[in-house]
């Protein structure tokens, strides 16, 4: 195994770890009886909860900058609303649909990445996506022709997308500078804070009706939340978001079977093509975009040896 691919061992394994927590979010929000603010609340508060006492742990304290509080905060603002978005999304349409839509972000990293960041991804990159997105079109597609319009569902699913994107993108700036542990307590912290002002001024009432609703929601909190971006936390530490968000969009497919199994969504013939595409896609942007990434130290390394974790 040569030195690259001993260096990317561990963050694509983490890839894979955040695909299988966070492609059961649809799943549980289903599961819930409140309104999509009100779980996307819960999702945020559970971990930041459990979070908390780490903050006595013992260990030398990293100093940030205020532009890395600053950049942590507007990343936090963005990703409370993509769950606000996202979950409410989820309850007025498909769940495999809406989590296809709601991570088609790399349309979005892919560009401010080139026009903001003046970092042009590769070629491989955009052959994968392109590979990705025909995928995600061909499943869209199919439920649009049921539908007959562009539903409300489905426009919340793609600002979500959107704002997933400036989430991404802020994490990878400020994770060349912080662990894994201290970005992801002050992210989730203040996406919380931000959720629960969204509820406020929405008026969303944050009660728990049920014990379905109670379990459902913990399983976002601690399994789609928590595991789930410990581990994008720490991929994305050691990747360019650009090849995360890519990798991302393998949710569709499996929160697509997922939702089959448990949520009596059959699979159609359309969606299974359209998820063979996601995952074609997907490995094309991963594999052939290597060679570049490691010559390209500054767009594929991000983060130092001091600050891994």
């Amino acid at each position: 195994m040569d030195k690259f691919a001993r260096s990317k061992k561990w963050p694509y394994t983490a890839l894979i770890v955040v695909i299988a927590c966070i492609a059961w979010s649809a799943i549980f929000v289903r599961w819930t009886s409140m309104p999509g603010p009100a779980s996307a609340f819960y999702r945020l508060l559970i971990p930041a909860i459990v979070l908390l006492p780490t903050w006595l742990l013992p260990g030398r304290r990293q100093k940030l900058s205020l532009r890395s509080y600053a950049i942590i905060a507007i990343g936090g603002f963005f990703f409370a609303l993509d769950l606000a978005f996202y979950n409410t999304s989820i309850l007025q349409t498909n769940a495999a649909n809406a989590t296809l839509l709601g991570n088609n972000t790399p349309i979005v990293v892919g560009l401010l990445t080139w026009l903001v960041f003046r970092r042009r991804p590769n070629a491989s990159f955009w052959i994968g996506l392109a590979l990705a997105v025909a995928g995600s079109l061909v499943i869209m597609g199919a439920d649009l022709a049921r539908h007959a319009k562009f539903g409300l569902g489905d426009a919340m699913a793609l600002a979500a997308a959107a704002c997933f994107a400036v989430y991404l993108l802020a994490t990878e700036q400020v994770r060349a500078h912080t662990s894994t542990l201290e970005f992801l307590r002050i992210a989730i912290l203040s996406s919380t804070i931000f959720m629960f002002a969204f509820t406020l001024i929405l008026r969303v009432p944050l009660g728990i009706p049920d014990r379905r609703t109670f379990l459902a929601l913990l399983g976002l909190g601690l399994v789609s939340q928590l595991g789930g971006y410990l581990a994008l936390t720490y991929a994305l530490g050691h990747l360019p978001a650009t090849v995360t968000s890519v990798s991302l969009l393998s949710q569709g497919p499996l929160t697509a079977v997922l939702a089959a199994l448990l949520l009596g969504e059959p699979l159609s013939v359309y969606q299974i093509a359209g998820g063979a595409l996601v995952l074609l896609g997907v490995g094309l942007a991963n594999r052939l975009g290597r060679p570049e990434e490691e010559a390209n130290a500054g767009f594929g390394e991000c983060e130092s040896p001091e600050t891994a974790s």
